[in-house]
């Protein structure tokens, strides 16, 4: 019976071991989510700090508390990141909802869309495509080198 455990537990990890280091598995999804999570997070600081928070905050003071990445989603050649961002705005909590298109162009990784919303939304590539981004906060600028 022994014997029977230990050659199925071997035959198990030679299974594992040979799914961890088979290339495109689960392991490198894992790598590009965070990847994303990352810039994502960068990306909506910069753009928060630069331009938007005079919409939304109405040129109140506001510092950036949490931004959280919640999907990835592939739609046509566009990317489509969907997430969050709680801000203090002098001693009140707000939450913004954000949505982002990003495109390959030459390799490199663009910002083509973006908008954000006080309210929870749904959106599709469709719907995203009416939100033009216009480039402030550069995607290679604030993305982590991938070299």
């Amino acid at each position: 019976m022994n014997k029977r455990i230990s050659i199925f537990n071997a035959i198990f990890l030679l299974i594992l071991v040979r799914c961890l280091t088979i290339p495109g598995t689960s392991h490198g999804a894992d790598q590009d989510f965070y990847d994303l999570e990352a810039g994502f997070k960068n990306f909506i600081q910069c753009e928060l700090t630069r331009t938007d928070a005079e919409n939304h905050f109405k040129g109140k003071d506001f510092s950036v508390s949490m931004v959280k990445l919640f999907n990835v989603t592939r739609e046509l050649d566009i990317t489509i990141l969907t997430g969050t961002v709680m801000c203090d705005v002098q001693g009140k909590y707000q939450t913004l909802y954000v949505a982002m298109g990003v495109t390959d162009l030459s390799g490199k990784k663009v910002v083509s869309y973006y908008t954000v919303r006080d309210k929870d939304f749904r959106i599709l590539a469709t719907e995203l495509i009416r939100y033009p981004y216009k480039e402030r906060c550069p995607w290679a600028r604030y993305w982590i080198h991938q070299d």
